[in-house]
């Protein structure tokens, strides 16, 4: 088979320890970057772009924030939808509020926004954990839902609580179509997927890891909880609200309170659930089966229904959707609890060894 390591050899730790060991990987990512950069944009038709990646690739973002939180460090979070709201709000007044702001600047601001907020509401896991943590945080998604309905200050006065962008530019270049945002979008995802998978492979990613695992065990061999649950906070939030602010700015243009509800937390949670805890590549996964599988059902059960003589209305159709997402979590959960990352990981493993048996 073509993957395998014959004659790669690995001369020092720190070449062993590379995030992709194997040339075949190395050269699959380059492939992989060379078509999303220069065949998607030149291919891709407005919709695909509008309507499919761009949200593919937010929401990813957002769900590699989750990950962190939830998949690495074991923290339950469903507060993830006021993160990205804080990130959005904030983000955007920064961009009102002071004259000439960089774009990428305030999206920057709104994520360190949310990272004070995530580490306010982080605070109870240091004495709660499992469902105590995730009612916890639940709060934050209640508490943001009202705070930007009646905090007029937030939404810059508007009576409506809705409130619009438009106009955006990076250093002189305006992003209106949608090659420039998905290209714009695409520039965040793969600059904080590395450092993500950089960061969850350092000292404090193996801390998370080890506070997942046994938080008792890893305070008795010197690491601090404290430490360890809030930086996963942390981070966390700022990479979730960078991708609110890029959910407002770029995919909706014009957002109120509610596209942040408690709907978009446990989106996120149901992506990681069945691309893969403590995964990167799970989280794209998660995020591409989120976001096909609505417009597969939309378009197979009205021709599923044509052919058995039997008419689903669009209501049916949203009825199903939510229906095979609650069967695929308890599937995932029973059958395959780390999601797709994990058979992503054992088709590979298999490749490596075959035809020999694993």
């Amino acid at each position: 088979m073509f993957y395998r390591e014959n004659g790669q050899f690995k001369t020092s730790y720190r070449a062993d320890q590379q995030i992709f060991p194997i040339d075949q990987d190395r050269w699959l990512i380059l492939a992989l970057l060379a078509i999303v950069c220069l065949v998607v944009p030149a291919l891709a038709s407005d919709y695909l772009l509008r309507a499919i990646l761009v949200p593919f690739l937010i929401l990813a973002l957002a769900a590699i924030g989750v990950n962190i939180l939830v998949g690495y460090c074991g923290q339950i979070s469903m507060g993830s939808g006021a993160f990205m709201a804080m990130g959005a709000y904030m983000a955007y007044n920064s961009l009102v509020r002071f004259d000439g702001m960089p774009l990428v600047v305030a999206l920057l601001i709104g994520g360190l926004c949310a990272t004070v907020f995530g580490v306010l509401f982080g605070l109870p896991s240091l004495r709660v954990k499992g469902l105590y943590l995730a009612v916890a945080t639940l709060a934050a998604q209640f508490f943001a839902d009202w705070m930007f309905l009646r905090v007029k200050w937030f939404t810059n006065d508007s009576p409506s609580g809705s409130v619009s962008v438009s106009n955006l530019q990076l250093m002189g270049w305006s992003i209106d179509t949608p090659v420039e945002k998905y290209l714009f979008c695409l520039g965040f995802v793969v600059v904080f997927a590395w450092l993500a998978k950089n960061l969850v492979r350092s000292a404090i990613g193996r801390e998370w890891m080890a506070i997942r695992d046994m938080d008792v065990a890893a305070a008795v061999i010197g690491i601090r909880p404290m430490y360890a649950k809030l930086t996963a906070f942390a981070v966390s939030s700022f990479i979730i609200g960078v991708a609110g602010g890029l959910w407002a700015f770029v995919h909706l243009g014009a957002w109120e309170p509610a596209a942040f509800g408690v709907e978009r937390s446990f989106q996120l949670l149901f992506m990681i659930i069945i691309g893969g805890l403590g995964s990167i590549v799970g989280a794209f996964f998660g995020a591409a089966f989120i976001v096909l599988l609505p417009i597969f059902l939309n378009q197979f059960l009205p021709v599923l229904g044509a052919l058995v003589g039997v008419s689903i209305s669009t209501t049916g159709v949203a009825h199903a959707e939510a229906m095979v997402f609650g069967a695929l979590i308890v599937w995932f959960l029973i059958v395959e609890p780390h999601g797709l990352g994990r058979l992503w990981a054992l088709g590979k493993q298999k490749m490596r060894t075959w035809p020999f048996p694993h």
